[in-house]
């Protein structure tokens, strides 16, 4: 079965309800009705209620059975601008602030998600990364033991039998440009779970370098070497190793003549880039040269599901983030 497919099958079986704070937006819209049509989600719209329903109806979109919440005017937002200062007082922020800060729908929505009113918020067709990024940060936060948000993508590759009969997991593609030790070490340990939640697989785990098991030597090799130990340390059993060079990590022949009888290479299917550089580079050259399905960026390492369009993305795109969002929160 197509892994998109599987994907909206599983949220279709266990639904859950997600928020698009981006409510007035045309995208959006099509897409809340494509998504409520086939039962892959509750939605949440936030937004003047007028306008949504209006270019609901300038669309074609029957929008009905979704809930339309409009921020300044909820019965929730005393309750969020309360709780948003508790949150927040020991950075000096003021309750009119609070205040004013819980009208943006991303900081609406992200409240809905830390409460639990929503299980999951998908966001990013009209605003960046960072200001998509900045209210989970400060409300819902991180994992217990995790202290870095990363950004990964599934990759297929077609006709392929390398890592999970052509599907990866690649990470950091998205989020951190230059991981510490200790920072890489948490992105192979998120990057595994999240080959788990999504791909139903036993991930086998490869954080990469130019070097493999001592073939070079450079303080960039070392970071890789660190943080191999760090997540070896934190997940023992995980069938995790480092450093290795891409095509040992991949090809088992290359992985005999460069490190015979290791558990990882030859047989990895979560690939950790050593930096942002050459994750985002990576999964592109993949995804032009070879022809891979990129799927993607998930966010990993957020206590609750939040996940980040891009600016440019499709109809399509917010469907399938959606229901990848969904999985995530079941």
């Amino acid at each position: 079965m197509e892994l998109l497919e599987d994907f909206k099958n599983r949220a279709r079986d266990n639904r859950k309800k997600i928020v698009l704070p981006e409510g007035t937006e045309p995208r959006i819209i099509k897409a809340a009705f494509e998504i409520l049509k086939d039962e892959l989600a509750e939605i949440i719209l936030l937004g003047a209620e007028d306008e949504i329903k209006s270019i609901a109806s300038q669309e074609g979109a029957d929008i009905d059975r979704a809930v339309l919440i409009n921020p300044g005017q909820s019965d929730r937002k005393q309750e969020f601008d309360d709780l948003f200062y508790q949150l927040r007082k020991h950075k000096g922020i003021s309750r009119d602030e609070a205040s004013r800060i819980m009208v943006d729908p991303l900081y609406f929505g992200t409240m809905l998600v830390h409460t639990g009113q929503a299980d999951g918020m998908v966001a990013g067709s009209i605003n960046s990364t960072g200001d998509v990024l900045r209210p989970p940060f400060q409300i819902i936060k991180t994992k217990p033991g995790v202290s870095v948000v990363s950004g990964a993508f599934i990759m297929q590759l077609p006709d392929s039998e390398l890592g999970a009969n052509g599907t990866f997991v690649f990470a950091d593609c998205a989020v951190n440009p230059v991981p510490e030790a200790e920072q890489l070490a948490e992105i192979a340990l998120s990057s595994a779970e999240t080959a788990r939640t999504l791909l139903n697989i036993e991930p086998i785990v490869a954080l990469l370098s130019f070097s493999t098991k001592g073939s070079a030597s450079h303080e960039l090799v070392e970071r890789v070497v660190t943080a191999t130990k760090i997540a070896r340390e934190r997940a023992q059993g995980l069938l995790l190793d480092g450093e290795l060079q891409a095509d040992a990590a991949l090809i088992a022949a290359v992985a005999k003549t460069k490190c015979p009888n290791n558990c990882v290479a030859g047989k990895a299917n979560v690939l950790v880039f050593p930096d942002l550089q050459s994750g985002n580079i990576g999964y592109k050259l993949v995804e032009r040269l070879a022809g891979a399905k990129a799927i993607g960026p998930i966010l990993q390492g957020i206590a609750k599901p939040v996940n980040d369009l891009s600016r440019g993305c499709s109809v399509d795109d917010i469907v399938n983030l959606v229901a990848i969002t969904s999985v995530q929160a079941s």
